[in-house]
């Protein structure tokens, strides 16, 4: 298992287009990695569902990771979009070729609910690749679910698993069952929406992407078991944000809309099949955010 896997927030990085043919935006990439290494951040999560992998070519890809890799030194995960094994692989080889010794893993979706099918399909990666692999559970996504029981089982006994993203609602029972049945660390992701919940339940952290990282950081690193109302306290003002963000459809939209009314990013456009921001919702956009700036 690698050692760079630690127990942390490790953000998921949005991947900012700009212009009417929506490149890819190389300095708002460099300003969102510098403003969530200054939040605290355990490492960086790259090329996952919110940085719209799924909707960059392979030249974009390889873009997006180089520039993550000139403007950090902290370890990254790197996603890998497809259910198939030799796709996976692909996207896999990419990341050791790029990230080489800073590589926590190649996170690798659940792509099947019979335990056989996945462990053959995570062992052709690693043994193709030679990557530690985190495994993400987000059926909301890949169309695929799978029991927590199961999934904690065969974690349990791959060696070269590192993480489990556990993203399969609830998160606080799924994080509870991993935990108990396997010995790799365990992330909430959705944004946060059931952080405090997921560390209640044994959660090693957040692997997932907020406007604010500085408040996941902030209320991971207050968390203790004797004392939950410091991280309640820490993220608390937060929560009706990380709600509204979470909105199913526009999740996305919002968030790069947040990102840019913050400076951090100079454009909030994403790539079909991403819905944009409905006009109906930016006055109550922009009045969460004025909330939490506040804070």
């Amino acid at each position: 298992m690698s050692d760079l896997m630690r127990p942390g927030v490790w953000g998921v990085l949005a991947t900012p287009f700009k212009g009417e043919s929506l490149e890819v935006d190389t300095v708002g990439i460099e300003r969102l990695v510098e403003h969530a290494e200054s939040a605290g951040v355990t490492g960086f999560t790259v090329l996952g569902v919110f940085g719209e992998a799924a909707q960059l070519n392979r030249d974009e890809r390889r873009l997006v990771l180089e520039t993550v890799l000139a403007a950090t030194d902290l370890p990254l995960v790197v996603g890998c979009t497809s259910l198939g094994t030799a796709p996976t692989i692909d996207e896999a080889a990419t990341a050791v070729e790029l990230v080489g010794d800073r590589l926590a893993g190649a996170m690798v979706q659940v792509n099947s609910p019979d335990p056989q099918v996945l462990g053959a399909h995570l062992a052709a990666v690693h043994e193709a690749t030679g990557a530690d692999l985190v495994v993400q559970d987000y059926p909301v996504v890949s169309g695929v679910r799978i029991s927590a029981a199961v999934l904690g089982d065969l974690v349990a006994r791959t060696p070269y698993i590192s993480a489990v993203k556990a993203e399969a609602p609830p998160t606080p029972a799924a994080v509870a069952e991993l935990v108990a049945r396997c010995d790799v660390p365990v992330f909430g992701g959705l944004g946060g929406i059931n952080l405090l919940d997921e560390l209640a339940c044994g959660a090693a952290g957040a692997m997932t992407g907020f406007s604010y990282p500085e408040a996941l950081v902030e209320c991971v690193n207050a968390w203790d078991p004797s004392a939950p109302e410091r991280s309640r306290s820490a993220l608390l003002e937060y929560l009706p944000l990380i709600t509204f963000e979470q909105q199913v459809g526009i999740a996305l939209a919002i968030r790069k809309e947040c990102l840019r009314q913050r400076g951090l990013i100079a454009e909030s456009g994403v790539r079909a099949p991403a819905k944009t921001l409905p006009e109906s919702l930016r006055p109550l956009l922009t009045d969460h955010i004025a909330r939490a700036q506040a804070l």
